[in-house]
Formats: C-alpha cells, structure tokens, sequence
C-alpha cells in the first residue's frame, strides 16, 4: 500500500470547540466545514485532522489514551506563547534524555498535545535511534 497521507478524525459532540482551539493556538485552517464534521489543516501545508459529530449509533471518543506530538522550532517559544494564551501545562517543560525538550497541554475532548523540540539523545538513547 501507498499512503499519501494520514489523518485522525475524532467523533466529538465538541467540533466547535476543537476548531476553535486549533484554529486560534495553533494556525489551523478549516479546509473543509459542514457544521457537523470539519478537517482542520495545521499551518500552510501541515498535517490534518478531523472532528465530527457522531452519527446514528456511532461510538463518541472517550479523550483517554491519545497523545499528539506536535514538533515544532522552537519549543521554549512555544511554551511562552501557550502559558500567556492561558492554557493550562499539564506536563513542564523539560528537557528529556530520548532526545528532545517538551511540555504537555490538553485539547477540548481531553486529548494530551506533546509539543517539543529535537535535542540530541543521551549516551543510554542514542543507541535507540534508527535514523
């Protein structure tokens, strides 16, 4: 199989507010809003993802057990701009031994959004490292 692309859709009761939060924290674009179900596009030519509303019996996601890793230039940057927007950190800013240095927030349905910066891995990790 050949992916061009891969994306989540999230089924929420909540896609205003997710499209609102992305859209105002972090660039996003509506590329596509039928109201009910909106694909948001991070910055110009980013990543997407989706929210929707649930349909007839469709099961409603839960916000447990998903983290979306958000690497980014400059993280220092971007931990000061989140704090002064008023989100909450639910993880400091810290520099990690795997490496990269990152903080954790979370998303109007509970989604954890881990946003770093590449670092070079320790001694202990670097022998982890594929690429």
């Amino acid at each position: 199989m050949k992916t061009t692309e891969l994306s989540t859709c999230f089924v929420t009761r909540h896609v205003d507010a997710c499209r609102e939060f992305y859209e105002r924290h972090f660039s996003a674009k509506a590329v596509f809003d039928s109201g009910w179900y909106v694909n948001v596009r991070i910055g110009e030519d980013g990543p997407s993802m989706q929210f929707m509303q649930p349909r007839e019996d469709m099961p409603e996601y839960s916000g447990n057990g998903v983290m979306l890793n958000f690497r980014v230039d400059d993280v220092d940057e971007e931990h000061r701009r989140l704090e002064a927007a008023g989100l909450q950190i639910v993880m400091p800013l810290e520099d990690h031994p795997w490496g990269d240095r990152g903080f954790s927030i979370t998303d109007p349905i509970g989604n954890t959004l881990y946003i770093y910066s590449d670092r070079e891995p320790s001694e202990e990790f670097r022998q982890y490292c594929k690429e």
